[in-house]
């Protein structure tokens, strides 16, 4: 399954499927588009990719079957 992707655009924080140039939901916080994108990534059994400001990967959470879990060390 695609991951799901949370990026700043033109202001709006977007939830992407990865490998697609339109977003699937808009949002004025990076908070809501993170919850909307775990809801996704929980259904689809894959991964959100939190970007930050500056557009560059700050954290990833698996909600699949990952073959090589991280150790996650902030819970």
């Amino acid at each position: 399954m695609p991951n799901q992707h949370v990026v700043l655009n033109n202001g709006q924080w977007q939830v992407k499927r990865e490998n697609s140039s339109k977003a699937t939901k808009n949002f004025d916080t990076q908070k809501d588009a993170i919850s909307y994108a775990r809801d996704i990534a929980i259904n689809q059994h894959s991964e959100v990719v939190i970007h930050g400001r500056d557009g560059k990967i700050r954290d990833k959470d698996s909600y699949g079957n990952d073959p090589c879990p991280t150790k996650d060390t902030k819970f």
